[in-house]
């Protein structure tokens, strides 16, 4: 049986280390699983009167589909003042609309929660606040690792490869166990 990943990046910079981090994970997975890669541009901000006057905009009714399509989902989260960066708050909070749809998209779906960061913290605060998000959309978090990623600019070459071996032995660990959990539905 083939699991199916959705990695989703929350940062839109052209250089976005989190978006290198997935792809560096979409490389290492074994045969038994599809890994695909998503950005969130040209997601708006969320304004319920856009929603009740014209519908869910296009991006996010696509995003949701390949969301539902997952077995599940891998957040690449920056950390922006300690935080969850608002780009990715913003996404996850139209990909719940309308309420009636929610279950959908998060109910029960494998998530799991990475990201790095220049800093040398990693994103462990933003990792964090993403808890109780995840909890209330009512995900079923995969909490047997945890992926966390330093000193991004040291980690990643120009062209976003992972010059580190053992890093790259970490996120292949990682994406593993999490496939596992994710199939294991």
């Amino acid at each position: 049986m083939v699991t199916r990943i959705l990695g989703v990046s929350g940062s839109l910079r052209a250089g976005s280390y989190n978006t290198s981090l997935l792809r560096a994970a979409q490389g290492l997975v074994g045969p038994d699983v599809v890994f695909e890669v998503a950005t969130l541009h040209g997601i708006p901000l969320y304004d319920g009167d856009l929603e009740q006057r014209e519908g869910l905009p296009a991006a996010v009714t696509a995003l949701k589909d390949r969301i539902a399509a997952s077995d599940g989902v891998l957040l690449a989260t920056p950390e922006y003042n300690n935080g969850i960066p608002g780009v990715f708050k913003n996404a996850i909070d139209w990909l719940s609309r309308p309420p009636s749809d929610s279950a959908r998209i998060f109910g029960g779906r494998a998530f799991a929660v990475i990201g790095t960061s220049p800093g040398g913290f990693g994103t462990i605060l933003a990792q964090n606040a993403w808890l109780p998000v995840l909890r209330t959309l009512g995900v079923r978090y995969w909490a047997g690792g945890r992926l966390m990623v330093s000193r991004a600019h040291q980690v990643f070459d120009e062209s976003g490869g992972i010059r580190d071996e053992a890093l790259r032995a970490q996120i292949q660990e990682f994406v593993a166990g999490f496939a596992a959990f994710a199939g294991a539905d």
